[in-house]
């Protein structure tokens, strides 16, 4: 069970993000979670929204560069070593991060960390080996 995640690529200017945020605003398009990774020229805002087809449509309708991507997402509690138990699932199993961010879940004591590897089904494996609970799209979508 794997969530897409969208890649926006922006402008490292002014006002870049607020347009995809307001983009994303205008379609009724909620976010789930978000990171933004830039340099000098550029940023690369990654997304898990509650619409992927609405929100890939319209953000390449407004003239964004968008990439989709499949990414894990698994649960975890709000306290000390819960991230460190995904993170040892993986590095038992030989399975590299590529990138992981987190999100706070409205409501419950969990924190949703979604996360990138070169093998996502190996590392689904790991995690569920490890007892880590597998996110469905579904859950993350409509949290």
């Amino acid at each position: 069970m794997t969530v897409r995640q969208l890649s926006v690529f922006v402008e490292n200017k002014k006002g870049r993000l607020a347009d995809v945020a307001e983009t994303l605003a205008s379609a009724r398009v909620s976010i789930r979670a978000l990171s933004l990774a830039d340099d000098p020229d550029y940023g690369i805002v990654r997304l898990v929204v509650d619409q992927p087809d609405n929100a890939l449509a319209v953000l390449r309708a407004n003239g964004h560069t968008v990439k989709e991507s499949e990414v894990i997402a698994v649960g975890a509690q709000d306290r000390p070593g819960s991230l460190a138990r995904v993170l040892r699932a993986l590095a038992d199993a030989d399975i590299d991060v590529d990138y992981m961010y987190a999100t706070l879940v409205p409501g419950k004591p969990d924190v949703y960390v979604i996360l990138r590897t070169h093998d996502n089904p190996s590392a689904m494996e790991a995690l569920a080996a490890a007892g880590v609970p597998i996110l469905r799209a579904q859950d993350v979508y409509e949290a």
